[in-house]
């Protein structure tokens, strides 16, 4: 059984019995201790974002930004920027999924520093919900763009290749969501593990360099997160066949 930490016990002790209904709901059995670690401090983290989200929002000024303000427009902007690099046709639509997606998955993959937290996103069931959410967020995306003309998109830009195309183009699409999955988690977990060896060994300037290190990892990880996507969104939202495809596809390689 995994160590419990505080934040985890608190929700134990006074918000297990909506955890329990919440399991009754999709035919799950009760626990006495529903709350793992990972799902407590990935429910802070989403509080914490959104009470930041309300202090930015009362304090918006176009004459005299807060720094918190400065550093929110500067992100935006450079998601933006990166969607548009990524060749999604109209960014604007999918900013606010981008621009989310990204600072929860930066926020999950950081909170793990402090010594009282652990980061969600080193456990498996984290990447994968989000991966599976982003799965279905691109596909609708796909279907509400182009309507059935979306499918025409796994056919391959022959048609006489079509019959071959189709599985294959199939196969890769729900490959994708394992993709996001294993990506994160993996280099989640990994950089986790080594942070807490060399914490254990050394003293503390060798630490200091290797929470640097899970920083970086940290923030590389939700930016390709996002980027990839990025990516998804612009295969399967684009109005030519044959560009849009082939651009996700090459960004997908690119990316692996």
């Amino acid at each position: 059984m995994e160590h419990e930490l505080g934040l985890t016990r608190l929700f134990n002790d006074f918000l297990a019995a909506p955890a329990n209904a919440a399991l009754n709901l999709v035919g799950m059995p009760s626990d006495p201790r529903p709350w793992g670690n990972w799902l407590a401090v990935e429910v802070m983290c989403a509080v914490l974002i959104m009470l930041i989200a309300l202090m930015i929002r009362g304090a918006l000024s176009a004459d005299k930004p807060g720094g918190l303000q400065h550093f929110f427009e500067t992100c935006y902007e450079f998601i933006k920027k990166s969607a548009v690099d990524a060749g999604v046709e109209d960014p604007a639509k999918y900013m606010s999924y981008f621009a989310t997606i990204f600072i929860f998955i930066a926020t999950m993959n950081l909170i793990g520093i402090i010594p009282a937290f652990e980061s969600p996103t080193m456990f498996a069931w984290v990447p994968a919900g989000l991966a599976l959410w982003t799965f279905l967020y691109f596909n609708v995306a796909g279907f509400r763009t182009n309507g059935l003309g979306y499918l025409k998109h796994f056919a391959g830009p022959i048609w006489w290749m079509a019959p071959l195309m189709f599985p294959i183009e199939i196969i890769s699409l729900f490959i994708r969501p394992l993709s996001l999955t294993v990506r994160l988690y993996g280099n989640m977990f990994a950089g986790e593990q080594v942070t807490l060896v060399f914490i254990s060994m050394t003293k503390l300037i060798i630490p200091v360099i290797f929470m640097g290190l899970h920083v970086f990892v940290g923030l590389v990880q939700a930016y390709v997160f996002t980027m990839l996507t990025m990516i998804y969104i612009a295969g399967a939202t684009a109005t030519s066949h044959g560009h849009g495809d082939e651009h996700a596809h090459g960004h997908d390689a690119h990316a692996h």
